[in-house]
């Protein structure tokens, strides 16, 4: 059996089927989750100690680090970055075509882990 395939948009939230707005939110989103979870975990910190760092509980640390993306905002990621001593830059990149999403990408200043 033959199985069928799509080509990918770039996005895998708009694979997915979300409005392109919200598959682009959650795209950000994504990437800057993983960064917080890449510093925490590179540092090898415990959840209660990320969690003073971070200036939160340790139960929300146990959702960041467990990817529940639906319970952070773009803000709260990158104030996360912030407090772990990141320097965060969203660009955003104006497409040539009107039909085209834009193309963002998140870039962070270096981190000591």
């Amino acid at each position: 059996m033959k199985m069928k395939t799509a080509p990918s948009s770039g996005n895998v939230f708009r694979d997915l089927g979300f409005s392109r707005e919200e598959a682009e939110h959650l795209k950000v989103r994504a990437i800057l989750m993983l960064h917080v979870q890449e510093i925490v975990r590179g540092r090898r910190l415990r959840q209660t100690q990320a969690a003073k760092m971070l200036g939160v509980t340790q139960p929300r640390v146990s959702d960041l680090l467990r990817g529940r993306i639906d319970l952070f905002s773009t803000d709260t990621l990158i104030d996360m970055l912030t407090r772990l001593g990141a320097h965060v830059k969203l660009v955003a990149k104006t497409p040539r075509r009107t039909s085209t999403p834009p193309n963002i990408r998140v870039e962070l200043g270096r981190v000591k882990y």
